[in-house]
């Protein structure tokens, strides 16, 4: 991943490797090898960006890789061996509204791309539209490969069925509604929060994809 200054990595990110790679080597110390191999490979997997990034050409501000790293440590990590999606009702919850804001927000700028960032092509209901349609999509087909896990290999990951599914789902839509007022809050010229502002840094790090 290309940037322009070399600036310090977040504290968050750092506490998250910490963790990740805390918990490998304690896994491996006590002779809890499951644990390594989950602490290991999301650690890999929280590097995929700075690897992936300049090899298509993007430029991530480090506040997108960081909550890259900490959605797949609370998912792969603290989610599946820590078990916190038994542990605590409310994990789930958060972890389906985080990701329909974030894929609310990419598909925002997706839209942006497809259309150059022209605003005079781009009304910005239009881009909202298309990213709350554009995250929804992306919870339904969750849901729907959660449901052929279930039905093929005989697992639980839709706990109590229609109603876990339904739940999913209208977070989902809450998220992606969320993750669509900022693109439209973007485009309207609003300071807005902090999903405002991790748009505005991508548009202004990548502004030969959007025509600029």
């Amino acid at each position: 991943m290309t940037t322009r200054t070399r600036a310090p990595l977040p504290w968050l990110l750092l506490l998250t490797w910490m963790v990740l790679l805390g918990a490998a080597v304690g896994g491996f110390l006590t002779g809890e090898f499951s644990v390594t191999f989950v602490g290991v490979g999301t650690f890999l997997l929280t590097l995929v960006p700075f690897w992936l990034a300049p090899r298509v050409g993007l430029n991530l501000p480090i506040g997108f890789v960081t909550a890259i790293a900490v959605f797949l440590c609370a998912t792969l990590f603290l989610g599946e061996l820590g078990d916190f999606y038994e542990r605590y009702w409310w994990w789930d919850v958060v972890l389906h509204g985080g990701s329909a804001v974030a894929f609310g927000l990419v598909g925002a700028l997706l839209m942006l791309m497809l259309v150059q960032g022209s605003q005079l092509k781009a009304a910005s209901l239009t881009v909202a539209f298309f990213a709350f349609c554009f995250a929804v999509t992306i919870g339904a087909l969750w849901e729907i490969w959660e449901f052929m896990l279930d039905q093929v290999f005989g697992l639980n990951t839709q706990k109590s069925g229609l109603v876990d599914t339904m739940w999913d789902l209208i977070v989902d839509a809450i998220g992606a509604l969320i993750g669509a007022g900022a693109g439209w809050a973007y485009l309207k010229g609003r300071e807005g929060g902090p999903l405002v502002r991790a748009m505005r840094a991508f548009v202004d790090r990548n502004r030969r994809l959007f025509g600029g």
